[in-house]
């Protein structure tokens, strides 16, 4: 068995749902952190879903609130994502959010 710590980094450029992290096969995957960062100097906010192997949708986060020039956590317990499961990040406003996800990674 190996462990290995990834992390997964987007700059939402657009308000399409935009894929974070894709569990891959034969992987647990535990997510530790979603850190989400505002960067131009206005609120906004962020929405996370999880969709299932089977394509069902799952909302992880509803229109959360970034603060201006502010960074939130998302997390407060560690996510457990099983194979074939996503991720997805959405922004109300393109060019004003960062994510980044740390993610434990268990073969």
């Amino acid at each position: 068995m190996a462990n290995t710590f990834i992390n997964a980094k987007l700059d939402l450029t657009s308000t399409n749902a935009t894929v974070l992290y894709t569990a891959p096969s034969l992987i647990t995957s535990i997510v530790k952190s979603i850190l989400v960062s505002e960067d131009s100097g206005n609120a906004d906010t962020v929405t996370v879903t999880l969709t299932d192997a089977a394509g069902a949708v799952f909302s992880l986060f509803k229109v959360k609130t970034v603060g201006a020039n502010g960074t939130v956590e998302l997390l407060t317990a560690p996510l457990i994502i099983q194979t074939g499961e996503i991720i997805k990040v959405t922004a109300a406003t393109a060019n004003r959010l960062h994510v980044v996800a740390s993610i434990l990674e268990i073969t």
